[in-house]
């Protein structure tokens, strides 16, 4: 399984419900990674996206603890056994966890890859990943030239869990 994050330098995610920033290449290698893909993530993260829609060409799943959450193409599970359940039937290197914070730390265990774009800047923000540089599970496996957008400087970084779940 794997997961997908854009952090700062303090591997923050977000701030008040938002994004702490959008980068263009970023969304380019978001579409890129999980187009066709099975993407997880929360009902907060849901209404981050355009229209608060599911994203096209890609298999939604929506975490909810609300039992009457219903999403209009997506699948809407209410727990984390429930959707492990429901992953089964997926080849995990097709699952891409996409966030929110809870999302990402509840089944970071479950992962063997994170796709991380790390941006050079430290942003005010309220939720954050857990920092794999600080986590000897995991690895640094390939990494991009540092790129800019304006004034932003950002990598793209895979890190690797060092024994596969």
């Amino acid at each position: 399984m794997n997961a997908i994050v854009a952090v700062d330098r303090n591997w923050a995610i977000g701030n008040k419900g938002q994004l702490l920033v959008s980068i263009p290449n970023d969304h380019k290698m978001f579409r890129k990674e999980t187009l066709d893909k099975v993407i997880v993530y929360g009902r907060k993260t849901l209404e981050t996206f355009p229209l608060a829609q599911p994203l096209d060409k890609r298999t939604n799943i929506i975490v909810s603890a609300n039992p009457d959450y219903k999403v209009k193409g997506a699948l809407v599970v209410h727990s984390i056994p429930e959707l492990l359940e429901e992953l089964k039937q997926y080849d995990t290197d097709d699952v891409y966890i996409i966030g929110g914070a809870s999302i990402y730390r509840q089944m970071l265990p479950y992962c063997n890859t994170v796709h991380v774009t790390k941006i050079d800047y430290a942003y005010e923000a309220d939720v954050y990943f857990p920092n794999l540089d600080m986590d000897p599970e995991w690895e640094i496996t390939a990494g991009s030239d540092e790129q800019t957008y304006f004034d932003i400087a950002y990598e793209f970084v895979r890190y690797d869990r060092k024994k596969p779940v």
